[in-house]
């Protein structure tokens, strides 16, 4: 059995205390184990189909296709899998994982909350205490997944550091870690952090891209010309890609946060405009200011808030393999709304970034074929903030 990646080019690896190391070879040695493991196996796609819903559709969206003037636009519908968006895959793999190794504790890092409820979803389905760290900004605008944490029986821990955001949520989960690691399983929420998180996420979400090529070849008879996801961490967006790495006639395009605008030094991209550098554990670039300090992101989008990116992303940005692109708050908006009102369907405002370069690309994207964009998840979280910004009064 092939070993898991510890680095993408040179990207990735372990930059972490010592206190962990053990932590992470066992963590690596169990997932190889049952990644193998029929019973394992066997446990995993049960749940996958009964408790999670795939296969997730891929769905024509045609009026919206009309808008934009793409002639085939489809939809990998993440955002009907159960708790609302694609983090349940992950979670639920690693909360499985966890009850295999024995332990009994679950922590997880949360921006936008989807992560947060999937991870809780799966602890209270194998009856394990689950913590979540969440910084209080992103508590404040993501009130309803806290709500829903809460429910599901986690206890939300609030990070008051820095801009109460993502990168400092992830930290503070990183430090419960390395005190408790002996009994705790810290799920991290995207394909980030030191190896072998990166490859255990990334795999763990290639279902996205096989499902979503196959149905591709089921519909269309071919593969489609682009494949479109919004990238923050990128645990989607590389679930999505896994699936086309290998067929270079199939355009790649990861879409992060452009925020105010790039030229305001307010965004989150950090592929786009970041250089290499060490960030909760891994190699990988990352906003940095001019004595080097991470940065900090800024996007209306809670989960696209975050000054890093997963290593693989990195890598793939440098053979150019991916096409990386950035889109602003205003324009994410206002896929938002189009997505909304052509097609029923409310997006996260995560998926609305890629929706929106989509619109701004139509003509080179149609030319080259059908479209797929991961719809990673859910609007329902983003309706508070939304609205406030859209203007829409209860």
């Amino acid at each position: 059995m092939p070993e898991l990646a510890m680095r993408f080019g040179p990207y990735g690896g372990r930059y972490v205390p010592e206190t962990v190391i053990s932590a992470l070879d066992e963590l690596g040695e169990a997932y190889l184990r049952y990644r193998g493991d029929a019973d394992f196996v066997r446990e995993l796609n049960g749940l996958l189909d009964t408790y999670v819903g795939r296969p997730t559709p891929l769905y024509l969206a045609e009026r919206l296709g009309a808008r934009y003037g793409i002639d085939r636009l489809y939809l990998k519908r993440e955002d009907l899998c159960h708790t609302g968006a694609h983090k349940i895959n992950n979670a639920l793999g690693q909360v499985l994982l966890a009850q295999r190794m024995g332990k009994r504790r679950i922590i997880a890092e949360t921006g936008a909350g989807q992560h947060g409820v999937a991870t809780a979803t799966a602890s209270a389905l194998f009856g394990m205490s689950c913590c979540v760290y969440m910084g209080r900004t992103d508590m404040e605008r993501q009130r309803l997944n806290v709500i829903r944490m809460k429910m599901l029986g986690a206890e939300v821990r609030p990070v008051d550091s820095g801009t109460g955001t993502l990168k400092h949520a992830t930290s503070e989960a990183i430090r419960d870690w390395v005190t408790n690691v002996a009994e705790t399983h810290y799920v991290i929420g995207s394909a980030v952090g030191p190896a072998p998180y990166p490859e255990i996420v990334a795999d763990l979400q290639s279902v996205i891209g096989r499902e979503t090529r196959a149905q591709m070849l089921a519909v269309e008879g071919r593969l489609p010309g682009s494949a479109v996801a919004c990238v923050g961490g990128g645990s989607n967006a590389i679930g999505m890609f896994r699936g086309f790495l290998s067929d270079p006639d199939v355009q790649l395009i990861g879409v992060e946060a452009a925020g105010d605008g790039v030229e305001t030094g307010r965004h989150g991209a950090s592929l786009g405009h970041g250089k290499p550098g060490v960030l909760h554990g891994s190699l990988s670039y990352l906003l940095q200011d001019a004595e080097g300090q991470v940065a900090e992101a800024h996007s209306i989008s809670a989960g696209l808030d975050y000054p890093g990116v997963g290593p693989e992303h990195s890598y793939l940005r440098d053979i150019g393999r991916v096409r990386y692109e950035s889109v602003t708050d205003l324009d994410a908006l206002a896929a938002f709304t189009a997505l909304s009102q052509s097609e029923g369907i409310i997006p996260a405002l995560e998926t609305a970034h890629a929706l929106a370069l989509v619109g701004r690309q139509a003509a080179e994207l149609n030319a080259l074929g059908p479209v797929v964009v991961c719809l990673s998840g859910r609007g329902d979280k983003d309706v508070d903030q939304a609205g406030a910004a859209l203007g829409i009064n209860a």
